[in-house]
């Protein structure tokens, strides 16, 4: 993949007469092999890409789904587990799934239930089904290989449009804009100076990292690695490390001073006492049996009837669990 070199800081000239870089209305211009082409924003994508790189080539983590050998089944499978559930609990799943099953072929060849005992406590677990009938439709559709073309990509089961330009992107080299929640956070501050991205990726977000992306193709892909370990790693929610960022000088929010958030309000995660963990003891039940279990082996986990049989009832709708004669219960076979 190639670089491109760091350029100049933004220019903040209040002179009457356009800056070289700007058109008539004083917004920020970009250069492209063919031209030059304006950021709505006011930010030129040529002076965060430089600086953003260079960073990623000097502090980008050693993670096994960046590394060639993973190939586009590894990239898949990181983009299913990453959701939602961070890096250090992925990991060990991760090694132990792509041991298990190093080829989609190998985990089609399965019944589903087994990939919902190997997603362990990563949470969730609806992410194993629909990577599990992902892997299914790879080996019937395409042969066993993760198809390359986006809109390929998009028709897979459990494939949205962000999983779907991801492994364009990281698998195959491709340009299209990667919209996670560390990518949306750092171009909210960079360039729209909000401390916060909306809860829902907007319209106009997508229109930013569109124009943001890098002309060629294999730079636009390391410049959605690199935009999203600087989400993770400096310019996180909570406790954002701005000295150690390679953009603090041209930051919209920081140069605004960093004024607080004044959206709707962030939503927040809660677990204990949530039909969540119930769902996932019940769960730990059936994955630690060989066989079905008892609905008294469900009874022991969770004292409260009401809420333990709704969860059970959610888990069986969501094809998590199997219902059985005489009371028992099983991961899914089908």
């Amino acid at each position: 993949m190639t670089s491109i070199d760091a350029p100049a800081s933004l220019s903040r000239s209040t002179a009457s007469s356009p800056a070289a870089g700007t058109d008539p209305s004083g917004a920020r211009t970009a250069r492209s092999g063919t031209g030059t082409r304006t950021a709505p924003s006011g930010v030129d994508p040529a002076e965060l890409h430089g600086p953003v790189l260079a960073w990623f080539d000097r502090h980008a983590r050693d993670l096994p789904w960046r590394r060639p050998e993973a190939g586009a089944w590894g990239v898949m499978v990181s983009e299913f587990m990453l959701q939602q559930t961070p890096v250090v609990r992925v990991l060990p799943v991760y090694e132990q799934w792509l041991a298990r099953w190093p080829r989609p072929a190998d985990l089609a060849a399965e019944p589903p239930g087994e990939a919902v005992r190997a997603w362990g406590r990563l949470g969730y677990p609806r992410r194993a089904l629909r990577l599990h009938a992902a892997a299914v439709a790879i080996r019937d559709r395409h042969r066993g290989d993760v198809p390359s073309d986006h809109g390929q990509l998009l028709a897979l089961p459990g494939i949205g449009e962000y999983t779907a330009a991801a492994v364009a992107s990281f698998a195959y080299g491709q340009r299209h804009a990667v919209l996670d929640t560390n990518v949306r956070r750092v171009l909210a501050r960079a360039a729209s100076g909000v401390q916060y991205p909306p809860n829902a990726t907007t319209a106009a977000e997508r229109r930013l990292a569109r124009e943001l992306l890098p002309d060629d193709e294999a730079t636009a892909g390391r410049w959605a690695a690199a935009s999203m370990e600087l989400g993770a790693l400096v310019c996180t929610a909570k406790n954002e490390d701005c000295g150690r960022c390679p953009v603090a000088d041209r930051c919209a929010w920081l140069l605004a001073g960093k004024p607080a958030h004044d959206g709707p309000p962030r939503r927040g995660q809660t677990y204990a006492g949530t039909d969540r963990q119930v769902r996932g003891r019940l769960l730990a039940v059936l994955r630690d049996s060989p066989g079905p279990v008892p609905q008294s082996a469900l009874d022991a986990v969770w004292d409260e009837p009401v809420q333990r049989g709704r969860a059970l009832d959610g888990l069986v709708s969501d094809g998590l669990v199997e219902p059985l004669d005489g009371g028992r219960y099983r991961l899914p076979l089908t």
